[in-house]
C-alpha cells in the first residue's frame, strides 16, 4: 500500500473508543500503515452508547453512535485523534434469509479538522439465534456458530432487556449448561444467540479489520488540490460499452472523487482500467 498520508500521522497518538479489544486488529494496521501510536482509555464504557442485546438502545445510527464514542474517548484521554467502530447486524439486503454484517470505523483528527470513515458490508457473519428447550439443544446450536472460540449469550426470552435475564460472554460448556438451566428450570425454553461483541466474535473482528483497511486506503488518497486525506469516491456512473456490441452496460464508466475539505472534484473515466465490458455483463448480448 502506498503510504502517502504517513508523513501527516507518523508518531502521533490516537485513542480507540473500545472496551471490547478492537485495538487488537485496528492498532497494528494504523501503526504499520500510518505510524500512529494507539492507546485505549481506562474505564471506558461503550455499553452506554448501545448494546446488541438492547438493554441500552443505540444513540442514533452507526455513524452518530461512533461519533459519540470518539467524543467521550478524546475527552477522557486528552488526545486530538479519536477512533471508534460500530457494527450492525440483520438480514441480507437481497437474500433476506441470510445474515448480514455492516462495520463502520470512524477516524477524527481535531488538528486537521478531519473526519473519515472506513466501511465494509458482507455476509461473513455467524449472527444467529435460537429458542431452545435444553442444554443439549443449546450446545448443538452453539457449535454451529463456532463455539467456544465464538461466544454465545443466553437470555430468558427473545425480547427481554432486563440485565438479570441476560448472561453474556459464554465460552465454556459448563457455563453454557448452567446458564440454560438457570432459565429452563422455571420455564419450558430459553433463548440462545451469538455474542456479537468483538472480543467474543473472531469473525466480526475480521470485518473490523477490513473496515480499517478501507479507512487507511481512503486516508492515503490525498486531494490533488489541498493534499488533505480522504479524496473519496462520491459517485460512480455506469455505462461502460460492451466489447462485442457497444451497448452501454451496468459496469462503471467513470467515477467522481471529492475532497471532504476543499470540495475539489475529479472525474476519472474507465476507473477499473477497462474501456469495454465483457459481453457477459451486457443486457443485449447476454439478456
Amino acid at each position: 500500500m502506498d503510504k502517502k498520508a504517513k508523513k501527516l500521522f507518523d508518531g502521533r497518538e490516537a485513542v480507540i473508543a473500545t472496551m471490547h479489544k478492537k485495538e487488537e486488529v485496528i492498532a497494528p494496521i494504523l501503526k504499520s500503515e500510518l505510524g500512529i501510536n494507539i492507546t485505549v482509555p481506562h474505564e471506558f464504557n461503550s455499553d452506554v452508547f448501545g448494546t446488541f442485546t438492547n438493554e441500552v438502545e443505540r444513540m442514533g445510527d452507526q455513524l452518530e453512535a461512533a461519533r459519540k464514542k470518539v467524543e467521550v474517548a478524546m475527552l477522557q484521554s486528552g488526545l486530538n485523534i479519536g477512533i471508534a467502530s460500530e457494527g450492525s447486524f440483520g438480514p441480507h439486503p437481497i437474500f433476506s434469509f441470510a445474515p448480514f454484517n455492516r462495520e463502520l470505523i470512524l477516524f477524527v483528527d481535531k488538528d486537521l479538522d478531519l473526519e473519515l470513515t472506513g466501511y465494509v458490508a458482507n455476509g461473513n457473519t455467524n449472527y444467529a439465534q435460537k429458542e431452545v428447550g435444553s442444554f443439549e439443544e443449546a450446545y448443538e446450536f452453539a457449535k454451529t456458530i463456532g463455539f467456544p472460540e465464538h461466544g454465545v449469550i443466553v437470555k430468558k426470552n427473545a425480547t427481554t432487556t432486563d440485565q438479570n435475564e441476560i448472561i453474556k460472554g459464554i465460552t465454556d460448556v459448563n457455563r453454557l449448561r448452567d446458564s440454560v438451566t438457570t432459565f429452563t428450570q422455571s420455564q419450558p425454553t430459553a433463548f440462545v444467540e451469538t455474542d456479537m461483541r468483538a472480543m467474543y466474535n473472531p469473525i466480526r473482528m475480521s470485518n473490523i479489520k477490513l473496515a480499517t483497511l478501507d479507512l487507511v486506503s481512503k486516508m492515503n488518497s490525498l486531494c490533488p488540490n489541498c493534499q488533505t486525506p480522504g479524496f473519496e469516491v462520491i459517485e460512480v456512473k455506469k455505462g461502460l460499452p460492451c466489447h462485442l456490441c457497444g451497448f452501454p452496460t451496468n459496469m462503471p464508466l467513470l467515477q467522481i472523487n471529492e475532497c471532504k475539505k476543499c470540495k475539489h472534484q475529479k472525474e476519472t473515466k474507465y476507473p477499473n482500467g477497462n474501456k469495454h465490458a465483457d459481453p457477459t455483463y451486457c443486457n443485449v448480448c447476454n439478456p
